[in-house]
């Protein structure tokens, strides 16, 4: 599709009414005791998420976003008694996820600040308790990034402690804001993937939630493979499309990391691909992209390999997917890395062509979103059809909603 094309869709024919009481506010009890809504292209039925394994091919390969969500809130009190929240949504520095939760004097974050007049600049303090004591934890304004979130200054007085381990701690986990209700204990156990390994979250990948450590069993002993991407999920995930065109939404970035086994697994793969969720499939999606400019340029690195928005529909000239893949792991073996780090801000609307999965397992997401531009990209207008049905049977939506597999 021509750019300009793609870039003129209207969101409004992205919308259909969703009543309050269709949102899940809680999880079902069992994981995998949700519904399953069944899209083949033909017919549309309802299973239990627990029937999953008989519904996949054998040789399947399933795509996981391993990422785990992070205590991400954290919340001074001023002298005045004016509450101010510090939203951390990404390290500014140290940049690495792992170097940074691992630092133990001080660190440097992408904030959203919550109460942000109040807060005018002066360095806001927090006693955490812990069990040797207390560490007094320091935050201070460190200037502006250019999407014009704050950076903000960490510190703390006991290097006993990692940053990762204070957030545990005094954090709070960032439960999606359409709950209408503060987190509570059991989120923290509720809101994680079972296969949950990296930090850097603001939340879940939320298709994953439905699996269970019995399920992941069942695909094992019935030959579905499976393998692990990470994205990092950052709020801006739950920005609705505010502008009439896509045109004037701008997309937001995300960090990926895929190891090399994964790249080989997908390169090697003959059966089908099935992507657990909307961050698997943008991750998986984007190593397209990224093994496109190393055919063009094979000495490109660092942020030239980042996936932009608009990227898909700039008319250059495509190449076959496996070229792609073995771009990649040329560059890998050259470089001397495990892994390919990058980030993506690959924005995948009506008009795309999709060069690994042919299904993807979701949740139903919210009108005029991103995310249901994604699933109408893979779908087509049947999604008007997937959520008419799932309205008319109960199903429940969003993130402790029900789920849906749909195949291209």
């Amino acid at each position: 599709m021509e750019i300009e094309k793609t870039r003129q869709l209207q969101i409004s024919q992205y919308n259909y009414h969703l009543p309050d009481d269709r949102i899940a506010k809680y999880p079902l009890q069992q994981r995998d005791a949700s519904k399953l809504l069944l899209y083949s292209g033909l017919q549309i039925s309802t299973f239990r998420f627990s029937e999953l394994p008989e519904l996949l091919p054998e040789g399947s390969l399933l795509l996981f976003n391993n990422t785990r969500v992070i205590h991400a809130r954290l919340l001074f009190q001023k002298e005045t008694g004016a509450q101010i929240e510090v939203f951390c949504l990404s390290p500014h520095y140290p940049t690495d996820y792992v170097v940074n939760f691992q630092q133990r004097r001080q660190c440097s974050w992408n904030c959203m600040i919550g109460n942000a007049k109040r807060w005018k600049g002066e360095p806001l303090q927090m006693q955490i308790p812990v069990n040797k004591g207390i560490v007094g934890l320091k935050v201070e304004k460190a200037g502006v990034t250019d999407s014009n979130d704050t950076v903000v200054q960490f510190s703390w007085d006991n290097e006993e402690f990692t940053f990762s381990e204070l957030l545990e701690i005094a954090g709070k986990l960032p439960i999606p804001p359409y709950l209408n209700r503060p987190s509570e204990a059991k989120d923290d156990e509720t809101y994680q993937t079972v296969y949950s390994r990296f930090e850097g979250s603001v939340a879940a990948p939320t298709a994953g939630l439905h699996f269970t450590e019995g399920m992941m069993e069942q695909l094992r002993q019935k030959g579905i493979r499976t393998a692990e991407v990470t994205l990092h999920v950052g709020a801006g995930t739950f920005k609705p499309v505010k502008s009439e065109t896509i045109a004037d939404h701008e997309m937001h970035t995300e960090f990926i990391s895929v190891p090399k086994e994964t790249i080989e697994q997908l390169l090697h793969h003959s059966g089908k691909v099935v992507a657990v969720g909307t961050t698997s499939m943008r991750t998986v999606e984007s190593l397209y992209y990224i093994g496109k400019k190393l055919g063009v340029n094979p000495g490109v690195s660092g942020h030239e390999l980042d996936v932009k928005q608009w990227e898909p529909y700039d008319g250059t000239p495509d190449i076959a997917p496996r070229q792609a893949l073995h771009n990649i792991l040329r560059y890998l073996e050259e470089t001397g890395q495990q892994r390919l780090i990058s980030s993506t801000q690959l924005m995948i609307v009506p008009g795309y062509e999709f060069h690994f999965p042919n299904a993807i397992i979701t949740n139903f997401h919210q009108p005029q979103s991103t995310l249901l531009l994604l699933i109408s990209a893979f779908v087509g207008d049947d999604w008007h059809k997937i959520y008419d049905y799932a309205l008319e049977n109960d199903y429940r939506f969003l993130s402790y909603g029900d789920s849906s597999l749909l195949w291209k």
